[in-house]
């Protein structure tokens, strides 16, 4: 059964089930899709399937083209039925997997999931003698081990048989919102399957959508691969947001430092600081590892304290604005703050976990008016931790002469850096994002 599997997916001849559709799951609907596969994309969320039906866009930074040319191909399907997955020849796990109030994993997502697919399984070859092995592909961030403790387990206690009726691989999304000149299809994927024939299956699945795809010893070895990837970069930016303070209180400007240092070519890899983590992966994928090392007896001192160091930013951020509102004899209680740029990075519409929502909480909590321009970001979503009613406010000379501070929190290429250096009186800029204004006149403190 696993040679006509993967003959299948060689010849572009099965079709593959997404479950999810968000930031991870589209985008990987995009790449099936381009590589010739019948694609039945599944969400929970009605809205998202009115719209892929409709053709329209509801994550900007993958263009109207995207849902267009899937809206009108014969090879795609859009459906809240998952009774619609049991088509499918592989079906791929894209859901969050977000963090507790404890900061311990919040897999209910991936749980629901697999006992959905269960469920479609059960019925599937209840149906037929002869269903065919499907391929089941983890995606979601985790610790090592959910593979085979969470999904397998939930898989083998609904009757199925791995190897008989499924196989189960993990692969990594290695998204990255907004890059240019990347995508799913030219990111290199990494496969490791609860068995060979599970990694078999997944490299001939995922090397008809990828250009290339490098198989690994085990699904633990893919699920720990995708975690060090995060910590690497988590402890990397907390080690510059550490030192942005101490060369603050030297006098020292420590973009210039990095200036300096990135033009070594040998043994320095230039990170930068920034207001805080946003996204879906550095705040919360290493906890994963934190979390899961406890049950083996380690502490995981670097990735705690790079947390600690990333999580303090956007204090830091709303203190530098005190102090720069006391330097012009005026309180934080009843100033007027106008916040450039809510979404975690620049030139997307991307707002998880976006340190813009802590910054603002702690700007109202202390008294502050505030209000906020995003050309990409209309109206503040609502999150998990935070209701904030807002929507963005034309970025005009009297706006930003009518602030008392302008707080740059992501430095968005559509924002006029000009206009803001020109009218604006105080700029706290967490960004760097004023050396890019011409003739600026206000006063830029560096967040």
């Amino acid at each position: 059964m696993i040679d006509a599997l993967v003959a299948k997916f060689a010849s572009g001849r099965a079709t593959v089930g997404v479950v999810g559709l968000g930031y991870v799951g589209l985008p990987l609907v995009r790449a099936m899709h381009a590589g010739g596969f019948g694609v039945v994309g599944f969400d929970v969320d009605g809205s998202k399937i009115e719209k892929l039906r409709r053709g329209e866009a509801y994550l900007k930074h993958l263009g109207d083209e995207l849902v267009r040319t899937l809206a009108a191909s014969e090879r795609f399907v859009a459906t809240a039925d998952a009774s619609d997955l049991a088509r499918c020849d592989a079906i791929c796990i894209c859901v969050p997997t977000p963090l507790g109030n404890h900061k311990d994993p919040d897999l209910s997502y991936v749980e629901a999931s697999t006992q959905m697919i269960a469920g479609v399984l059960q019925a599937r070859f209840a149906a037929k003698v002869d269903a065919g092995l499907v391929l089941i592909s983890l995606e979601s961030t985790t610790y090592p081990g959910t593979t085979r403790e969470v999904c397998k387990r939930i898989l083998d206690d609904a009757g199925m048989v791995l190897g008989t009726h499924y196989l189960l691989c993990f692969s990594p999304e290695r998204e990255d919102p907004g890059r240019q000149g990347v995508d799913t299809s030219t990111i290199p994927r990494l496969v490791g399957g609860i068995d060979d024939a599970s990694t078999r299956a997944g490299v001939a699945m995922y090397s008809r959508a990828v250009q290339r795809v490098i198989a690994v010893a085990s699904a633990e070895v893919a699920e720990a691969a995708k975690l060090v990837e995060n910590i690497y970069r988590s402890v990397n930016i907390a080690l510059v947001n550490e030192l942005k303070p101490v060369f603050a209180s030297m006098g020292i400007d420590i973009w210039q430092v990095l200036d300096a240092a990135a033009t070594k070519p040998f043994g320095f890899a230039r990170f930068n600081p920034g207001p805080g983590l946003g996204g879906h992966c550095i705040p919360i994928d290493p906890y994963y590892l934190t979390w899961k090392a406890r049950e083996f007896g380690h502490a995981t001192r670097f990735i705690e304290l790079a947390g600690e160091i990333n999580s303090a930013m956007p204090h830091y951020v709303v203190e530098r604005v005190a102090h720069a509102l006391n330097d012009d004899k005026k309180a934080m209680r009843g100033s007027r703050v106008l916040v450039l740029g809510i979404a975690y990075k620049p030139d997307v519409d991307d707002i998880r976990e976006t340190p813009a929502a802590e910054i603002i909480e702690l700007l109202q909590s202390r008294g502050c008016e505030v209000s906020y321009h995003d050309p990409h970001v209309a109206t503040f979503p609502s999150m998990r931790k935070y209701q904030i009613s807002l929507t963005s406010v034309e970025l005009s000379a009297a706006a930003l002469a009518g602030a008392d501070c302008v707080v740059v929190v992501t430095d968005h290429a559509a924002i006029d850096w000009t206009l803001v250096g020109t009218h604006a009186k105080l700029v706290v800029d967490s960004r760097n994002a004023m050396v890019r204004g011409r003739g600026v006149k206000a006063r830029v403190v560096k967040a």
